[in-house]
């Protein structure tokens, strides 16, 4: 690990201030990603800008038809959250499955939203219900943010603040996970809601992405056998050790009709 130095803000004002004063800093929420990349020195910031302190960041509140969620609320709060259980009781079950007891009680949404990982959940379901990803700057649509492997549209030096996440008439998530990483080699979110049906993938590409085939399909009618016969293409897909492009394919389908179940 390389030299760096260390400040912990209390405002969301402070940590913008250092981020555009030393454009070589970094956020840090949870650490999930960034300390393991410190670790193997694959990464140099000449500064960790510690968002832990920012009480703003962190906690859930309804406005009007949508919950919105501070980024630095951890995945254990997310799930155990009375308002999401109540309003998206698809998104608090998908916050209680991701890693282990250790990393649910330091990851944070925001920060595996900013990141975006290929494999992480959150993704899908704010792509599927439709999100909007707040910043210190400007509102940015969910269809916007994810941009590519591990690339989103936040800028350098704008710090993730906040998510809406419209309240859906009805949504659920299911993954195959990887038996040793606990990775989602393929998650699906579908979503019924304010934007209409929307479907998600998650860890089958390199991105997430919305399986437009499975939406028209269940827009005109929500049920699993309405997507029985969509394939989805293994063009574009992750291919490993772990599974073929062809069988990630294979598992949107049965994924997408086992988070119908759930829904």
């Amino acid at each position: 690990m390389y030299d760096f130095a260390y400040h912990k803000p209390s405002s969301i004002a402070d940590a913008v201030k250092l981020l555009s004063e030393d454009p070589d800093a970094k956020p840090i929420s949870g650490g999930m990603t960034l300390l393991p990349a410190l670790k193997h020195r694959l990464n140099r910031p000449t500064a960790l800008i510690d968002l832990s302190a920012i009480a703003e960041l962190r906690g859930v509140k309804q406005e009007g038809n949508a919950l919105v969620i501070g980024a630095m609320t951890r995945h254990f709060e997310v799930a155990t959250n009375p308002l999401v259980m109540a309003s998206i009781p698809a998104l608090a079950k998908m916050a209680a499955s991701i890693g282990d007891t250790q990393v649910r009680n330091r990851g944070t949404l925001g920060g595996s939203l900013a990141n975006n990982d290929p494999a992480a959940d959150y993704p899908s379901a704010a792509l599927a219900l439709g999100a909007t990803f707040i910043t210190d700057r400007r509102s940015i649509p969910a269809d916007d943010f994810f941009q590519g492997m591990f690339t989103t549209a936040l800028e350098p030096g704008e710090l993730l603040v906040a998510v809406s996440f419209p309240i859906p008439e009805k949504a659920g998530y299911a993954k195959l996970r990887n038996p040793a990483s606990r990775y989602a080699m393929t998650g699906v979110f579908v979503a019924k809601g304010p934007q209409g049906v929307r479907v998600a993938v998650n860890g089958a590409a390199a991105c997430v992405f919305r399986q437009t085939e499975m939406e028209a399909a269940l827009a005109a009618n929500w049920s699993a056998d309405a997507i029985a016969g969509v394939k989805q293409s293994p063009d574009d897909l992750n291919s490993d050790i772990h599974g073929s492009a062809e069988y990630r394919a294979h598992l949107v389908n049965v994924m997408a009709r086992r988070a119908l179940a759930e829904a």
